[in-house]
């Protein structure tokens, strides 16, 4: 997992929105520890490039943003339409599953 601390900083607005946690009955602290173990487990990449702005969403800039400067050709999100255009930069943007089971099977 490639994060930035723009990204995380993101992951932490998110998740920490009054309707997400009473959607998942998660503190306030149980989030953060949540994302303390993710950062722990993630691979830090320093934004040295903007490629900003790409998608149609604004937000998921800064996911793009660490794909890029991290040199993945691969972004796995639930959430493939708003990453329409990623792939002019070399990237492919598949849901989690079919990834998995097609690196399963090489």
């Amino acid at each position: 997992m490639l994060l930035s601390v723009p990204l995380a900083l993101q992951y932490e607005a998110v998740l920490t929105r009054p309707e997400h946690l009473a959607a998942s009955g998660a503190t306030v602290d149980q989030i953060g520890t949540l994302l303390d173990a993710v950062c722990a487990v993630g691979t830090h990449i320093e934004i040295s490039f903007l490629w900003r702005p790409m998608l149609r969403d604004p937000d998921d800039e800064l996911v793009l943003e660490v794909a890029m400067n991290g040199a993945t050709d691969l972004l796995l999100t639930f959430n493939e339409r708003d990453f329409a255009g990623a792939e002019r930069l070399g990237v492919s943007v598949q849901r989690p599953g079919p990834a998995w089971r097609s690196w399963r099977h090489r």
